[in-house]
């Protein structure tokens, strides 16, 4: 075999790995380069026909699949949805619903979601609604999907009033992340996805940081030698917590952070992604998000200060940015209010009191608040 055809059939890469998530109905997040061919094994001895929800640039992955699942006696649908945001919209979720409907979809049949972030909540919405729920196995194409979207359960689509606000908690039978299928992205896309591992490294595992660190040059390369070792990690922060908090309601019930500590950064980020009309990358509002929440954690007298520029260090050299414009306050302002983990009228966000120790900020005054955001526009 070639050197090049050995790359292709990842002999040359570190053998893959299975993140058991310990949920009510358990399952597997198995990471590593060919993995695909596991699609199959996920779907269950009485399923007979398969909806593959794939953007329209993922069409040859997605044929792949179905010409593997069709040789395995699979009925098998291929279902073209918008690409990235432009999914998640109630419109496109009732199209995916009279496919379903045509084809005589049934409980015992399963929907596959073959993409990004939005692919993957879309898929599990629908899942999650059809039959009042149905089983859906994740095959997350991007690193975002694989370190956030596509695992955990949380499903949505978006509104005008703000982004995940309809949804609904539908764990995956399985969760397939194919290294290989990074290689194909943009390169501003890989980054962007590096904004949820900056999280998981600043919330509880630290050696991501470090890895990061140690040469930014290499976590930025989707067959990089750390590439493995960065989402494997960044998956076992998220099962650990989704394992205590499947649907975020340990915060409410007293039961400590809980999930809400997966939201670092995100209300910023998520209120920055509105005012931008979704047209920023999820992964740079995030980012943005966790400069901004940094500082309001040093304002606040939580975080120390060599931490929170850590925060702009790391992700500045992942090519990520660290800045806003100004100008913006007021729009960023009523989008933090509509922020899920908002109660009432108060903002609660999550922050850092010390590296790998989340806390909850509750109700900061809207001066403290503004002194941030001025902190990201100088």
């Amino acid at each position: 075999m070639t050197d090049a055809g050995a790359e292709k059939s990842g002999r040359n890469a570190p053998e893959p790995t299975r993140v058991r998530v310990e949920t009510a109905k358990p399952y597997d997040v198995v990471v590593g380069t060919g993995v695909l061919e596991e699609l199959s094994g996920l779907l269950g001895p009485e399923t007979r026909r398969v909806a593959l929800v794939h953007q329209a640039a993922l069409i040859d992955v997605a044929e792949a699949l179905w010409h593997d699942l069709a040789g395995h006696g699979y009925v098998v649908h291929l279902l073209d949805v918008p690409d990235a945001e432009q999914a998640k919209t109630a419109q496109v979720a009732a199209t995916c619903w009279s496919s379903l409907g045509r084809w005589g979809f049934t409980r015992s049949d399963v929907v596959v979601g073959v993409g990004g972030g939005a692919t993957t909540d879309l898929a599990g919405f629908v899942a999650a609604t059809w039959l009042r729920g149905v089983r859906v196995v994740q095959v997350p194409t991007t690193l975002a999907g694989m370190v956030d979207a596509a695992l955990g359960g949380k499903t949505g689509i978006n509104t005008p009033e703000g982004k995940n606000l309809v949804g609904a908690f539908h764990e995956p039978a399985g969760v397939l992340c194919d290294l290989a299928t990074l290689r194909t992205l943009p390169a501003d896309d890989y980054a962007s996805g590096l904004a949820e591992v900056v999280k998981c490294g600043f919330i509880a595992d630290p050696v991501i940081l470090d890895l990061i660190e140690r040469d930014p040059a290499a976590a930025l390369r989707p067959d990089g030698p750390v590439t493995q070792d960065l989402v494997e990690r960044s998956v076992r922060v998220k099962a650990a917590v989704v394992a205590d908090d499947l649907t975020e309601t340990a915060a409410t019930s007293g039961g400590g952070l809980g999930r809400e500590v997966l939201n670092y950064g995100h209300t910023f980020g998520h209120a920055l992604e509105r005012a931008e009309g979704y047209q920023w990358r999820h992964g740079q509002a995030v980012s943005v998000g966790l400069v901004y929440v940094a500082e309001l954690a040093r304002l606040a007298g939580r975080l120390d200060a060599g931490t929170a520029q850590r925060h702009r260090e790391i992700l500045g050299s992942l090519d990520l940015p660290t800045s806003y414009r100004p100008h913006q306050w007021p729009t960023l302002l009523a989008g933090m209010r509509v922020d899920k983990k908002a109660r009432g009228d108060m903002l609660r966000f999550v922050v850092l009191d010390g590296l790998a120790k989340p806390g909850i900020l509750e109700g900061p005054d809207v001066t403290m608040l503004r002194e941030a955001y001025d902190a990201l526009t100088g």
